[in-house]
């Protein structure tokens, strides 16, 4: 797996694009550069991923989970109708948030409207 790190339009946001499945066997790579990142917003674009499995569903839920905690924003970008469908079964889809693109969060983060 590949991630690369960006950041968001103000500078606060920290961008991770994965390229490739997110797995048991991959999820360590996404750990470290979320350990990487100081406090602060949080966007995950799996654009180019093509599947997670439940370790790495696990992983983006911990650190959702620590977005909550420390009162930062979370968001997950380019979900796949594969990857919606592992949202709605383990109805995740209800509590994680979830845009078109990584900058409709960033834009959202910032409070600034997407321009159309």
């Amino acid at each position: 797996m590949d991630i690369v790190r960006e950041s968001g339009a103000t500078g606060s946001t920290a961008i991770l694009r994965l390229k490739g499945p997110l797995t048991l066997s991959t999820l360590f790579a996404l750990q470290e550069k979320l350990r990487e990142i100081p406090n602060s917003d949080t966007v995950i674009d799996v654009t180019e991923t093509p599947y997670i499995d439940s370790a790495g569903l696990g992983t983006i839920l911990s650190h959702w989970s620590h977005t909550q905690r420390t009162g930062h924003k979370f968001a997950l970008t380019g979900v796949s109708p594969r990857i919606e469908v592992l949202l709605e079964i383990t109805k995740v889809n209800l509590v994680l948030p979830t845009f078109k693109t990584a900058e409709d969060a960033d834009r959202s983060f910032t409070g600034k409207a997407a321009k159309a």
